[in-house]
């Protein structure tokens, strides 16, 4: 059962957005990091900003890693808007997290820095930046920083896996979607905004693939977890062992099918490098440069 409970705090990590600490350990305290691996992380961040600056945009789709969740195919877990114009600092990420004390959610403007420290593995991260075409940037810059629109589009409940066609909860990269879909499909604010986003997300064929959960027993496992709901989910999916919810991997999927002309640069760290990437193919794993990206030694 143990191993059962590990991996159900796996699928809650793998869509949980956190102010400042892992998803996997929900509401404790973040771990603690040495001196050097906290330079190593804001000389990441540094860099990272640097890439923002140098693409002449106002805002970015960001995403980054959190805990290894390789079991289920997965890189990204914790997506946001990066925003140059932010009333925190410039280039701070405007997202969904889950207030713990408060038990609910709530958004947050975070800086880049505390943003990369939300990956669990001190050693390797990654990030993804989504860089849109001009019309499409402007209208998300704008539905991101109108404090009232961002607000109405926030769901009043939680849930670490929520499925992306139901008003019942909501998670982090799920209220992206939706700020997505209320921007270029130029809804009007009211209170129906968040239905009337999902159904313009319908109508455009957004459509998650499922994460294979593999187990009928990790499926009860997650009765432990608070922040994991299986209530929204079709029963047909629930049957199936398989649950469609919103993540980087969909978000970013969406957007390059329907703006081809995006542009994508993703970055990764281990403790003796950082590597570049321009374009939609993936970093490999263990953070290993390949012919055409750019590397930048950690003295």
């Amino acid at each position: 059962m143990r191993a059962l409970l590990l991996a159900a705090a796996l699928l809650a990590a793998a869509t949980a957005g956190h102010a400042s600490s892992s998803a996997m350990r929900f509401c404790d305290n973040p771990q603690a990091l040495s001196a050097a691996q906290q330079d190593k992380l804001l000389r990441f961040a540094a860099i990272v900003r640097q890439e923002l600056d140098a693409s002449g945009d106002a805002v970015a789709l960001v995403s980054r890693t959190g805990v290894d969740l390789q079991r289920f195919g997965l890189r990204y877990s914790h997506a946001g808007i990066s925003l140059k114009a932010s009333g925190n600092t410039p280039w701070s990420v405007r997202q969904l997290y889950y207030a713990c004390s408060e038990h609910r959610p709530r958004l947050y403007d975070q800086g880049l820095a505390g943003f990369l420290f939300g990956n669990d593995d001190p050693v390797f991260g990654y990030v993804s930046i989504v860089l849109l075409p001009q019309a499409e940037a402007t209208g998300l810059e704008q539905a991101a920083l109108d404090n009232a629109r961002a607000l109405r589009l926030l769901a009043a409940t939680y849930s670490a896996n929520a499925y992306p066609f139901s008003l019942r909860y909501q998670n982090c990269n799920q209220w992206v979607m939706e700020l997505l879909a209320s921007a270029w499909g130029a809804l009007d604010d009211a209170d129906d905004l968040r239905a009337r986003a999902q159904a313009w997300l319908a109508a455009q064929g957004y459509a998650p693939p499922p994460v294979d959960v593999g187990s009928r027993l990790l499926m009860f496992a997650t009765v432990f977890f608070p922040l994991l709901h299986l209530d929204d989910h079709p029963l047909e999916d629930r049957d199936a062992l398989q649950l469609r919810t919103s993540l980087p991997t969909s978000i970013e999927a969406f957007v390059h099918q329907r703006l081809p002309q995006a542009r994508r640069i993703e970055l990764c760290h281990d403790d003796r490098q950082v590597v570049i990437r321009q374009g939609w193919k993936p970093l490999a794993d263990g953070c290993r440069a390949e012919e055409g990206d750019r590397v930048i030694a950690f003295d």
